[in-house]
């Protein structure tokens, strides 16, 4: 995790997980590497929109692309040459001589800003073994400073605010049940109806 600028207009201040919007280079980007097909499926419910599977694969793809940029952290297949790319966005990821690597990404949550929030976001958020990082490199943004690796319960005494503590406390119970590896089956989906907090979850392809 890392602490947002207290200079930003959003968050300041807070400690986050690396992340941010999809691009259009996300949804663009061709990849030998795909998603699980439980994960896929997951991603696919509920989707606002025309959902399709490169809409699912981008989602994934900004997760990566998006560490990368924050941490440095390459998380894919190490290459003995350096994939070519017109991407602007993706070249420095792969001049780094990694290609990105989706099958052993997981999703975990989903949560949609409450609607009186200044800025709304329709968040996924993913985990993946430690192990799948295959370089780290240089951050090419600064936008989170003190990044530490954390335990859940440090993670939760950091200043944080109230999503990602459910996040937290739900990776524990994955991590907790021996499952980090695999796709949970039921995923949960936090937001905010009629005024009403609400967590349903995604399984398959309903939400209950």
């Amino acid at each position: 995790m890392g602490q947002r600028h207290k200079s930003l207009a959003f968050l300041p201040g807070k400690f986050v997980f690396p992340g941010g919007r999809v691009s259009i280079a996300d949804r663009r980007l061709k990849v030998s590497s795909d998603l699980n097909p439980l994960t896929r499926d997951c991603l696919l419910t509920g989707m606002r929109g025309r959902p399709s599977e490169g809409r699912a694969r981008a989602l994934a793809l900004a997760a990566l692309r998006e560490t990368f940029e924050e941490t440095g952290y390459l998380v894919g297949q190490r290459r003995n040459n350096s994939v070519p790319s017109r991407s602007k966005e993706w070249r420095p990821f792969f001049d780094e001589g990694v290609a990105p690597r989706l099958e052993k990404l997981r999703f975990v949550a989903r949560a949609i800003t409450p609607p009186d929030r200044v800025r709304r976001f329709d968040t996924r958020f993913f985990c993946v073994s430690a192990n799948e990082i295959a370089h780290c490199g240089h951050a090419r943004h600064d936008e989170l400073i003190n990044q530490q690796w954390l335990t859940v319960e440090q993670a939760c005494d950091r200043d944080i605010i109230p999503i990602t503590r459910e996040i937290l406390n739900h990776l524990k119970d994955i991590f907790t049940a021996g499952k980090v590896l695999s796709q949970p089956r039921s995923v949960p989906f936090y937001f905010v109806k009629n005024g009403v907090r609400r967590k349903e979850f995604i399984a398959g392809n309903r939400i209950t």
